[in-house]
């Protein structure tokens, strides 16, 4: 018998090595004020979802994308936010996160397309949704820089193994340590970033403080190397709970699509939870995270790459300042995107996307 979508959904999030409380209900109070990062961040994701939006449905002829999640221009510190947070969190509670679109045929839209957002049964005849997520970074040029880094500390690896085996530090370093004399003897390229030592500190020669000097240097070129270099898809863990909700709820196939300033990449739900519940993935293309800009909650970052490029170039939008007065007088300036476009890969969206779709 073939496994159900909602029941490899609720196998994976069963065996993933992360706790993760399917019966998770949210608490707490609502956050007080919004700052500019919050409102430029807020901006920069409604411009995102609308390049996807009609990158999709400009480019596809059979299927076409209805705005699904919440769209709300409500802000901390506004009037009847504290009320709208405490919607959203019974929402959340109740049904889990809804995805930001829903993709469907175009022979499923009503014809004045009066999509009826709240009744299960029209939800659960869309093909995919897609959860959307926006980052300030143009991924060529990311990619271009990482590169470039990564080959220049190979290279300042290699010299200093050179250096190191050369007389008189090959000598001094094998009767000083002969453990790590062996080690960069066979490192080679490609395993520069597996040598792990221990700083020694030796100074009663000139020669033995070089060969310090050297060691230190060939450390700092590692950890460059041991520096996550790629560009990320980012969802939270309390969030795979409460996708997993949703998904249970409506059995819609999920998928995260990345928005960058000149592309953007897709990559189902389901791939993330089988990524992540390999440990061998792990600082190879996924990597957990605690950061300040996710309120340092465990954030799960997979490699972009390990997607598919389903919007192959975007065209830059144009950037304004906007400002927010506040009823205590503060003010608050912020960006606001206009424009762009999106241009989709059919291939991509057809063969990642919409393929389930029976």
């Amino acid at each position: 018998m073939t496994e159900s979508y909602r029941d490899a959904i609720a196998r994976l999030i069963q065996t993933t090595p992360f706790e993760i409380d399917t019966e998770v209900q949210l608490t707490g109070r609502p956050p007080t004020m919004a700052g500019s990062e919050f409102l430029t961040n807020k901006e920069q994701g409604d411009w995102a979802e609308q390049i996807v939006f009609c990158a999709i449905n400009e480019y596809s002829e059979e299927y076409c994308e209805v705005r699904y999640g919440r769209s709300d221009s409500l802000a901390a510190g506004d009037p009847g936010f504290a009320n709208f947070y405490a919607s959203y969190q019974d929402e959340l509670n109740s049904i889990g996160k809804k995805p930001d679109i829903l993709v469907y045929r175009r022979s499923d839209i009503p014809a004045k397309r009066d999509c009826d957002l709240d009744n299960d049964e029209f939800v659960q005849k869309a093909v995919a949704a897609i959860e959307v997520r926006s980052s300030s970074f143009l991924a060529n040029k990311y990619s271009s820089f990482m590169e470039n880094r990564k080959r220049d500390a190979e290279s300042e690896c290699k010299n200093i193994q050179q250096l190191l085996l050369a007389e008189p530090y090959s000598s001094l370093l094998s009767e000083k340590a002969p453990k790590l004399h062996e080690m960069i003897q066979t490192a080679t390229v490609e395993t520069f970033r597996e040598l792990d030592f221990r700083l020694r500190s030796w100074s009663s020669t000139s020669a033995l403080r070089k060969l310090s000097e050297l060691l230190k240097s060939l450390k700092l070129h590692i950890k460059v190397l041991h520096k996550r270099d790629y560009l990320s898809i980012t969802p939270k863990l309390e969030d795979l709970a409460l996708v997993n909700r949703w998904v249970q709820h409506f059995g819609v196939r999920h998928y995260y699509l990345q928005v960058f300033f000149d592309k953007a990449y897709v990559i189902p739900f389901k791939g993330i939870l089988e990524i992540t519940s390999d440990p061998k993935n792990e600082d190879v293309i996924f990597s957990i995270e605690r950061d300040v800009k996710n309120q340092g909650k465990t954030t799960i970052k997979v490699n972009v790459q390990v997607g598919k490029e389903i919007l192959g170039r975007i065209d830059m939008p144009e950037h304004r300042s906007k400002l927010k007065e506040l009823a205590r007088g503060r003010l608050l300036f912020y960006v606001t995107f206009h424009g762009g476009r999106g241009y989709l890969d059919p291939s991509v969206f057809s063969q990642e996307v919409i393929s389930d779709a029976s």
